[in-house]
Formats: structure tokens, sequence, C-alpha cells
């Protein structure tokens, strides 16, 4: 995967803010002639997301680190697998260590958790959708993740997608003023319309937009809103869902679901960097 300027940006920054003037530690334990050699060891199972981030974390501190990842990005991995190795000289992989730790075990948590939505709605025809509720700087590598679990994304920002909610509605004074709103400023964004009940469902089908979200409501109420479009729109399903729930917010039709918790609340996967000295 080629790394694009924006990852290597949120990589320079990260690093920047973890080794400031310098490693006051590493650096005077470690000469310049001493070679370590490194494992990434997985210490339970999850999704491994992130290894091309950590290469760009060790080329940034020295190119002479030599970093090998021994799975894909994407990799079901269980405890003991070894997932990457790096090697060098001097004090570069301990400068990098946390950093690149920091990605790879968040990754792979973001990772991790969506496969488990993504394998809970299996055999329906709902997708799972990641929100904006991203880490601020970092939604670029959550989006990744997900997607590396199986998951697609939502929109990335308010840029690339309309999405009418619940205080755009209150602002405007209804929904078919919002939509109004919307399209007398031109464009070929889609329209998605946040609902909190069938009457307004009613209302954003009879305006044509492109997508319905239907926020916060039962499975019997999604069921009637599923039978009322017809596939006329997608419908996502929004609000509270965890897993628990979402095997039954699938089996009602819905197109797709989005969860905040792939990336608001997500715990980290349990991955280590082990290291050996080799001279």
């Amino acid at each position: 995967m080629a790394i694009s300027p924006e990852i290597q940006r949120i990589v320079r920054n990260a690093l920047a803010e973890d080794v400031g003037a310098g490693d006051v530690t590493s650096v005077p334990i470690i000469t310049p002639t001493t070679r370590l050699e490194g494992d990434f060891l997985v210490k339970a199972r999850g999704v491994v997301a992130g290894l091309e981030v950590v290469g760009e974390v060790f080329a940034q501190v020295d190119p002479a680190i030599t970093y090998a990842p021994l799975v894909e990005d994407g990799t079901l991995a269980n405890p003991g697998d070894v997932v990457a190795r790096v090697a060098g000289c001097g004090p570069g992989i301990l400068i990098a260590e946390r950093t690149a730790l920091n990605f790879l075990q968040r990754m792979s948590g973001i990772a991790t958790l969506t496969k488990r939505y993504v394998d809970a709605v299996a055999g329906t025809r709902a997708r799972i959708l990641d929100t904006r509720k991203t880490v601020p700087g970092l939604r670029v590598l959550d989006k990744m993740a997900v997607k590396l679990g199986g998951g697609a994304n939502h929109r990335i920002g308010l840029y690339d997608m309309v999405l009418i909610k619940d205080n755009h509605i209150e602002a405007a004074g209804g929904i078919t003023a919002a939509v109004k709103r919307v399209r007398e400023q031109g464009g070929d964004l889609a329209i998605e319309v946040e609902v909190e009940s069938l009457e307004q469902l009613d209302e954003a089908l009879a305006l044509g937009v492109d997508r319905i979200m239907l926020d916060n409501m039962s499975p019997e109420t999604m069921r009637e809103a599923v039978r009322r479009t017809a596939d006329r729109v997608e419908l996502e399903a929004s609000g509270g869902i965890n897993l628990d729930s979402v095997a039954a917010v699938a089996a009602t039709g819905v197109d797709l679901i989005s969860v905040g918790a792939l990336t608001h609340s997500v715990s980290a996967l349990d991955i280590s960097l082990d290291i050996t000295l080799v001279r």
C-alpha cells in the first residue's frame, strides 16, 4: 500500500508529540552500533490492521531500519502469532516503538470489533457502517481499520454527503424545508435524512431523497419502515446499536447499520514488540 501524504503527516505529528526534543532514555543506553531485532507478537485473537502504518513510523525515525510485515493487513491472527519483524542498529527501534504500537493496537482493535459486528449480521442484507465519531486527527486511520475489519465507511466528513439530522430539521422548520434548502444550493451529492417516526419516513420518501436513517427505532417499527419503503431508497438503522442487538436490527431488512462504537470506544488489541539484542 502506498502511504498517502495525509498518513505521513499523521505519523510525523505523532512522532513529534512523543519524541519531542529527543529520547533521553534510549539514546544514551543504546549505542549507534548496537543491533536489535524485534517481533510484533499478537497476544489476543483479532484482526491485524495498521502494519503498513507501522512501517511508515520506522521509516520516518530511521530509514536504515529494516521492517517486514509477515501477514497482510486484515488478517485474522491468533495469540502467539508474529505478524511483523524489525531490525536495525542504534536507538531508532525503541524510539519508534510506542508510536508504532499505538497505531497498530488501536487500528487492530477497531478492525477486530468491526469483524464481530459483520459476523453478527452474516446472512442478512445489512452492511455495517462506521460514523464520524473518530479520534480527531486520526479519522483516515480509524476508517481504514473499519474497512479492514469488513465494514464500510459512512461519509468521511461534512463535505462528501448531505446528512440532514434532527437539529438541522429543527433549525429549518421541518424535513421538507431542510431538503428544499439543500437542493436550492445545487450540486450532486447524495442526500440522507434522519427520521424518528414513520410519519417523518413518509415525508422523506415523498421528497425522493437517496437514503433515510432510522434513528432509535424499535425492530418492529423498522420492519414497518422497510415494508413502506419497498426498496425505493436505502434504509440505515442507527442509534444505540450494540453486539447484543445488531442481529435483531439486521433481521428487520434494513440495508445499513451504523455503529459509533466501532471507533469511539474501542479497546486496543493486545500486541507487543519483543526486542532481542543481536550484538
